[in-house]
């Protein structure tokens, strides 16, 4: 299962940009766009709230449940097997 972050279709709805956002809410655009990317461990309570004043929308708005998509923890270790293999490969060259 895995939750995942709609602030870009929540950004390209009201055309707004990752830097209006950040300057509107006061947060650095690095942070948003870490959010952006899915790649945040956690969300505050009060930057959702930020983020959902400056852009009119409900906190759900921001996310997502698919039940078919694997999990972050998941993907990095799918990933992290891969390299690894791909290394030892190389490495026998």
């Amino acid at each position: 299962m895995a939750i995942g972050v709609r602030l870009d279709e929540q950004l390209h709805a009201r055309r707004m940009t990752i830097t209006e956002l950040a300057a509107r809410i006061d947060i650095t655009s690095a942070n948003l766009s870490i959010l952006k990317a899915d790649k945040a461990k956690a969300i505050r309570y009060s930057m959702r709230e930020a983020i959902c004043a400056a852009l009119e929308c409900q906190p759900g708005y921001l996310l997502s449940f698919d039940p078919t998509l694997p999990t972050q923890q998941l993907l990095h270790d799918v990933l992290r097997d891969r390299l690894q293999h791909h290394l030892a490969r190389v490495r026998r060259l």
